[in-house]
């Protein structure tokens, strides 16, 4: 990843229109491996890449990279790969572009981002915005899928008035809740304002204007909403399921007392 570039040159070799990909690639990323790479500026971290791109690297899994030709950033991903902790199967991507219009305010036209300059700053607020996004995407797909087996099982309890479900099944349910809201508010801070937002004040409108316009907010909300729905429903399936096994178990501590009672009475017969 290191390169001969000029720190002083502006990013992206100050093209006028640069694309932009998001890649989820997984749980963490070591960034402590990268400080003697040619950086921008460390936090986030942003370092120059390609013939004349860079990449904002995020420690919960997700890279943003700017003005990069294919070759260039297969080979940087690929570069990346052993700083990777846990990487995922299916890489969740979000792409975009950068149109740099002299004089401009800071938003979005036809689907692109219009910014006045291509300074770090914005760029790594673009990146911010992208990064939570596509983290986002990932957890939307895995949570709807734990909520296509979580469904069925409030069906068989209104039909059944029980479930088949085992305990330990319930316990994983109500494990990956807890484990995407850590990832999601704990780490990735979806809902949270960027710290380069305390240095520059003057982005806060359009830092605002990306976040509505990707949902951060609305998404992250439907996304608690539905662990929340989750837990719910596990947690209620295994206080049933203990319940039962309690129950059961008081049966047969029945059924054992009675039987002592009886072989009492029998021996008392027997003696008589």
């Amino acid at each position: 990843m290191d390169n001969n570039n000029n720190n002083n040159e502006p990013l992206c070799g100050g093209q006028q229109e640069v694309a932009v990909r998001a890649l989820f690639v997984g749980e963490r990323i070591d960034l402590r491996a990268l400080e003697h790479t040619d950086r921008a500026v460390p936090s986030p971290l942003t370092i120059r890449a390609g013939h004349r791109g860079c990449a904002v690297l995020f420690r919960y899994g997700a890279v943003a990279l700017f003005g990069m030709e294919p070759m260039a950033e297969v080979s940087f991903l690929k570069q990346l790969e052993p700083l990777i902790a846990a990487p995922f199967a299916k890489v969740e991507t979000e792409q975009t572009r950068i149109q740099v219009i002299e004089g401009s305010l800071e938003g979005l036209a036809a689907g692109a981002v219009v910014l006045p300059q291509l300074s770090t700053e914005r760029v790594q607020l673009v990146a911010e915005i992208l990064a939570k996004s596509v983290a986002l995407a990932y957890y939307e797909s895995h949570v709807a899928s734990v909520f296509d087996r979580v469904e069925p099982l409030a069906t068989e309890l209104q039909k059944r008035g029980r479930s088949s479900q085992r305990s330990r099944e319930l316990l994983q349910y109500i494990g990956d809740s807890l484990r995407i809201q850590y990832r999601t508010i704990g780490r990735a801070e979806i809902v949270d304002k960027p710290e380069l937002l305390w240095e520059h004040p003057e982005l806060q409108r359009f830092f605002h204007r990306l976040s509505d316009e990707y949902e951060l907010n609305e998404r992250q909300r439907a996304l608690d909403s539905k662990l929340t729905l989750i837990a719910g429903t596990a947690e209620t399936l295994l206080d049933l399921l203990h319940n039962r096994r309690s129950l059961r178990v008081e049966w047969y501590i029945t059924i054992l007392i009675v039987v002592e009672i009886l072989l009492s009475l029998y021996q008392l017969f027997l003696h008589h």
